[in-house]
């Protein structure tokens, strides 16, 4: 096994891939950051089919270069543009297939940047596939036989000098379901109106990132990637901002934003989330917490929900402050064990479910009055739900690119 080739599909009961390849690509790339290429590929490389308009949009940067096989496909037209994206990405250390290669292909100027040749040994008859295979095969690239179906094909793309094969004589597709976090249209809208001024106000920024719990995740799955390769925990989104830097911050920002503003409003779990997390953050000044963030403490504890994922993978995947991750831990497992954030996350649940009693407690042991838990519960969730039932009702925002 030397890597998987990952495709998209809608809906659970669809038994057709998707033919729009753009729109597939983007939803793997999307579902990549908010699973992780090393639980769907179990530490092998993604071969992921490309566009010419996601060459050029550079929408792979959001991936990291060295677990990512760009399969440029048969429909792409080669030009100057294509080229000098297929010399950026080997800079960066990516590796590229070209999909469907045939004799005389228009896309022989890349065979140069090519790691892998992929043919149709269905397709192409063996004779022809057997040349291909000697004259462009090499260390350092390797000819790919695809759609080899039974042993005998196996064994005549072997035998003609295919070092990679593919196909269902080895294993059929296994589909895997990632359920996404919905969108808050107008939030994206306002953000990548944030990001598009002359000079960007981080403050501002920063409350736009947290009012998207699924752009939150996605921006700290992106700073654990090896391609950053970041040894300080992130303690917060600030600093995850600025460990990105402002540059690196704006272009991060508009590719992941432009990946999933289409999804719809935001859910009930997502507003749940909301609420925890500005009801802790609203806490803070008034609590001892040491460095962690109260605000990816509340809207955390609802992600193995909402992405239908165990806690543990998650928070292994991710840079958080130690003390959040023990407590998510604790909280999810039930294992009983006590950390520093425990009377402020126990409050969180109290308030929520309506135990007062508890919340007398809690309060009592935070030295919190009961009236400013109850006005702070208000505000937090009329903070909430002011976010999620926004309409865009706002003056459009123009983006440059």
């Amino acid at each position: 096994m030397v890597g998987y080739e990952l495709f998209f599909r809608e809906n659970q009961g669809d038994d057709h891939f998707r033919s729009d390849v753009e729109n597939a690509t983007s939803a793997t790339i999307d579902a990549l950051n908010m699973v992780g290429l090393d639980v769907l590929c179990d530490g092998h490389p993604a071969f992921i089919n490309c566009t010419r308009q996601m060459l050029l949009t550079d929408y792979f940067a959001l991936l990291p270069s060295s677990e990512v096989v760009i399969e440029i496909q048969e429909t792409v037209t080669v030009d100057e543009d294509v080229r000098q994206a297929c010399a950026g990405l080997k800079q960066r250390g990516s590796l590229i297939a070209l999909d469907n290669f045939v004799p005389g292909d228009k896309r022989e100027s890349l065979v140069p940047f090519a790691d892998f040749i992929k043919i149709d040994v269905r397709a192409v008859p063996p004779v022809e596939s057997a040349s291909l295979a000697t004259r462009y095969g090499s260390e350092q690239c390797r000819m790919l036989a695809q759609k080899v179906e039974t042993r005998e094909s196996f064994a005549r793309a072997r035998a003609a000098g295919f070092t990679r094969f593919q196909g269902y004589f080895f294993r059929r597709p296994e589909n895997l379901r990632v359920r996404q976090i919905p969108a808050n249209q107008l939030t994206y809208v306002r953000l990548l109106g944030a990001v598009a001024k002359s000079e960007v106000n981080f403050a501002e920024v920063e409350e736009l990132v947290k009012l998207e719990p699924a752009l939150c995740y996605r921006l700290l799955r992106y700073l654990n990637s090896p391609m950053l390769a970041l040894t300080t925990p992130v303690t917060s989104v600030r600093h995850a901002l600025s460990l990105l830097g402002e540059r690196e911050s704006v272009r991060w920002i508009r590719m992941a934003t432009t990946l999933v503003i289409g999804q719809k409003k935001s859910s009930d779990l997502v507003l749940s989330s909301l609420v925890r997390a500005r009801f802790c953050e609203l806490i803070s000044d008034r609590v001892e917490h040491g460095k962690s963030d109260l605000f990816l403490l509340g809207m955390f504890s609802l992600m193995d929900s909402i992405l239908a994922l165990p806690i543990g993978m998650l928070i292994d995947e991710l840079y958080l402050d130690p003390d959040i991750k023990a407590q998510l831990l604790s909280a999810k497992t039930k294992s009983g064990s006590q950390t520093p954030l425990a009377p402020i996350y126990d409050l969180m649940l109290a308030r929520e479910e309506g135990d007062w009693g508890r919340v007398t407690l809690l309060a009592k042991q935070l030295k919190l009055s009961l009236s400013f838990v109850s006005e702070t519960s208000t505000e937090a969730m009329r903070w909430a739900h002011q976010i999620t039932n926004a309409t865009g009702t706002d003056k459009a925002v123009s983006v440059k690119s």
